[in-house]
């Protein structure tokens, strides 16, 4: 197999940047996860992708559903909550809805979790196989109001290709 990684410094003060930068990006998970189905090694390739590019994160990573709990899979950033339950802070509410959400204050979020202190927006979608969500990948930021639309659609995005490998 072979890949190439950008070196590219990427922004993300306007629609066009973030564009730029997730039209990069897909190529290179496509390269990434070409022929493996593993969902730890994609996951964990997934999350170092993501980390390493997007500006302003201070965590990137997965938390797959095992009965009613979200449990931590492969991530980039600090130590993280272990497990969540179901219909807990914004992973939790991002499985039981079914659909992403998209937090600009997370101190403001009812109910959110704190696993790091420093985190003040976060962005999170569900992952899914077979058309079940089987869990979330989560993106935290200590800027507050870091994501918007265009994150979520590049995010989106990136998502399918690694869905595609379950």
């Amino acid at each position: 197999m072979t890949f190439t990684l950008n070196e590219n410094a990427y922004r993300s003060d306007s629609a066009a940047a973030k564009q730029a930068m997730f039209d990069d990006l897909r190529p290179q998970l496509q390269g990434l996860v070409a022929g493996e189905t593993d969902r730890v090694a994609n996951s964990a390739n997934f999350s170092a992708l993501v980390f390493n590019s997007m500006p302003g994160l201070n965590w990137a990573g997965f938390y797959f559903l095992q009965g009613d709990e979200l449990v931590l899979g492969p991530f980039q950033g600090k130590p993280a909550c272990i497990r969540i339950q179901r219909g807990r802070g914004v992973c939790g509410g991002a499985v039981d809805q079914g659909e992403a959400i998209v937090v600009a204050d997370v101190h403001a979020f009812p109910g959110h979790i704190a696993c790091d202190v420093n985190s003040r927006s976060e962005l999170v979608v569900p992952l899914r196989a077979g058309g079940a969500v089987i869990g979330v990948f989560d993106l935290d930021s200590p800027l507050p109001g870091r994501f918007d639309a265009d994150d979520l659609a590049g995010i989106e995005s990136l998502l399918r290709i690694l869905e595609a490998t379950f």
